[in-house]
C-alpha cells in the first residue's frame, strides 16, 4: 500500500503512475546504466526519457546517456562502444543543505575566521 501511494503522489521517488502508464504504452527500452537508471524512447524516436533508480536527481545521468537523452546525439551508449573522457568526473550526489557543502572563504558557515575588511570598505552608518 505504502508503495502505490508514493506511485501516485510523488514524482521524486522514481517514477510516478502515469509515467508506468506511458512507459508500457508507448516506450520502447534504450537500455540502463550502471547507477540503474532505465532510459525510454518512443518508436518514432522523438521523446527520450529517463526513469531513475531512486531520486530523481538529473545531475545522476552519466555524460554519455545525457548527449542521448538531450538529443545530442542519436546513437545510444548501448549501441556504441562510449569511453568517458579523462575530465568527465563520476557522479556525485549534491551536497547543497549537508555538511559537506561547499562553503566560500568568508561565508558565515565556514570553518574558521572571517577575513577583515580591506580599507577601500567603509562600512555605511546612518545620519552621515
Amino acid at each position: 500500500m505504502k508503495n502505490v501511494l508514493l506511485k501516485i503522489f510523488t514524482w521524486w521517488n522514481g517514477s510516478t503512475m502515469g509515467t508506468d502508464v506511458f512507459t508500457s504504452r508507448k516506450g520502447v527500452r534504450v537500455g540502463e546504466d550502471e547507477a540503474g537508471n532505465t532510459y525510454y524512447r518512443t518508436a518514432d524516436g522523438k521523446r527520450r526519457w529517463v526513469i531513475y533508480n531512486g531520486p530523481a536527481e538529473a545531475s545522476a545521468i552519466p555524460p554519455g546517456w545525457h548527449g542521448w537523452i538531450h538529443h545530442r546525439v542519436d546513437t545510444p551508449p548501448t549501441e556504441e562502444t562510449y569511453v568517458a573522457r579523462a575530465w568527465q568526473k563520476p557522479h556525485r550526489a549534491n551536497q547543497t543543505g549537508t555538511p559537506a557543502a561547499h562553503r566560500p572563504q568568508g561565508s558565515i558557515l565556514s570553518a574558521g575566521e572571517r577575513p577583515r575588511v580591506t580599507g577601500d570598505y567603509d562600512a555605511w552608518t546612518p545620519g552621515s
